[in-house]
């Protein structure tokens, strides 16, 4: 079984102009709501393949019993939330000439709240797979992401981690599965700028280094880079209109594990997850089976001979 977590999901806003002018007044040409958070968009593109996954974190308030009502309309996806006091956060997303996202900062948790989701945790079996993903509210002040990792470890899953710095340094110790950094955030964690492919290779082999059994670099527009504990491949790009970037590393995660599941191949799992990345990227909303089908053939994957 497949689950998610999002400690700080949000609704997001998200209005599309010809350009963002400050200090000005800017009409919005079209606008549209819809859940957001990383663990969120992992298990939507995971329901648009077929595949079942739960969903833990925080909701509050209105815009919470929002997200739930349109969380409840996917077939293969099953909400299982902490209620918490206050508003769920909204984040607005402004598309422009160029894109610019406002978050706010989500609700308090509680230390009964914060025990409540890491009971949820600890109910997961040995070989379930675990995603946590996205930022954490700054009311928690527990080393939240090492704790959840120490759990899973314990249950014998399997974790995936897409977050930034400290947050995801500090589920190494516990070996999961998988890292989905992008290549920004590399640069992040380890203070550097990556100018070339074998650059990112011996940066991501650092967090190898430190305990990730396999580490998925996306590159934006630049495809993918997979390091695992034998070979790197690498995934080429798709030249298409570009729609949106908001999800595309999600769908990537999402794609991985739904293919990786049924077929246990890396090569095959990074294919599909760069299609599903494209997918996303390439249309106005998360990626869909029949889009994902449309791209994969022009997805093609080398082992890369580092220099």
């Amino acid at each position: 079984m497949i689950y998610t977590c999002t400690l700080n999901p949000s609704v997001d806003y998200k209005l599309k102009l010809d350009d963002l002018v400050p200090g000005t007044l800017n009409r919005v040409k079209n606008e549209e709501y819809s859940p957001g958070g990383k663990g969120i968009n992992v298990s939507i593109v995971l329901n648009n393949l077929g595949i079942k996954s739960t969903l833990f974190g925080y909701v509050a308030g209105f815009t919470g019993s929002y997200i739930k009502e349109q969380l409840n309309i996917y077939k293969y996806l099953k909400p299982d939330f902490v209620e918490v006091s206050g508003q769920t956060r909204i984040n607005v997303k402004l598309k422009g000439q160029t894109e610019t996202e406002i978050n706010a900062s989500g609700p308090h948790i509680n230390e009964d709240n914060y025990l409540a989701l890491l009971k949820k945790i600890k109910k997961l079996k040995s070989r379930d797979i675990l995603v946590i993903a996205g930022s954490v509210p700054s009311s928690i002040k527990h080393n939240v992401y090492n704790e959840i990792a120490r759990i899973v470890d314990e249950k014998g899953a399997f974790l995936v981690v897409d977050a930034t710095k400290q947050l995801l340094r500090s589920t190494l110790e516990f070996k999961p599965f998988l890292i989905k950094p992008n290549k920004v955030e590399l640069e992040e964690l380890f203070d550097v700028k990556l100018e070339t492919d074998n650059e990112v290779i011996k940066y991501a082999k650092k967090l190898q280094n430190l305990g990730a059994k396999n580490v998925l670099i996306s590159l934006g527009g630049d495809g993918a880079v997979l390091i695992t504990q034998d070979f790197v491949y690498r995934s080429n790009t798709i030249q298409s209109e570009v729609i949106h970037t908001v999800g595309a590393g999600d769908s990537m995660v999402a794609g991985f594990l739904a293919d990786y599941i049924k077929n246990h191949s890396f090569e095959s799992a990074l294919r599909f997850a760069t299609a599903c990345g494209s997918a996303t990227a390439f249309s106005k909303g998360l990626a869909t089976k029949d889009e994902v089908e449309k791209l994969i053939s022009q997805i093609k994957i080398n082992i890369v001979k580092e220099n």
